[in-house]
């Protein structure tokens, strides 16, 4: 196995664990609205899963760890799609928020923060700020 097959097979780890992370979210209400599923759709196509992928971690998303990428823009990107998913049908419920949280520290953003990097990243969403604006404020919220 060459470097880059390693390198390839981490990264798309990485992809499936996000992308477990998203479906997590979404089925946290038990009902996966068609706005969660165009969603769920397009980060499939974007992260490279399979459709046997697609559906096995749609079954159990919980079997996948997070793997967060050691790139920080990288990370801010994840929290982006994944506080996106919690907008997806329209509604934000306390458990999409917890599950947010606990999604955050796992990305290895800061324990004693994470609850204001996740509200920042709600009101960004909520807002209709774009990738670049989030990231930037993201990094305002969360200074090293």
């Amino acid at each position: 196995m060459s470097i880059s097959d390693l390198y390839s097979s981490g990264k798309h780890l990485q992809e499936i664990g996000h992308f477990a992370s998203i479906v997590k979210i979404a089925k946290v209400d038990n009902v996966i609205t068609e706005g969660e599923q165009k969603l769920l759709d397009r980060a499939a196509k974007k992260l490279n899963i399979s459709k046997d992928e697609y559906e096995k971690i749609l079954k159990t998303p919980e079997k996948y760890p997070v793997n967060p990428p050691a790139n920080y823009d990288d990370r801010i990107e994840r929290l982006y799609r994944l506080t996106k998913m919690i907008f997806a049908d329209e509604e934000v419920d306390k458990e999409e928020v917890g599950i947010l949280n606990k999604i955050a520290v796992a990305l290895q953003f800061p324990l004693d923060n994470v609850e204001k990097v996740c509200d920042e990243a709600i009101h960004l969403i909520l807002n209709n700020n774009d990738l670049d604006d989030f990231t930037a404020a993201i990094k305002r919220v969360n200074l090293d």
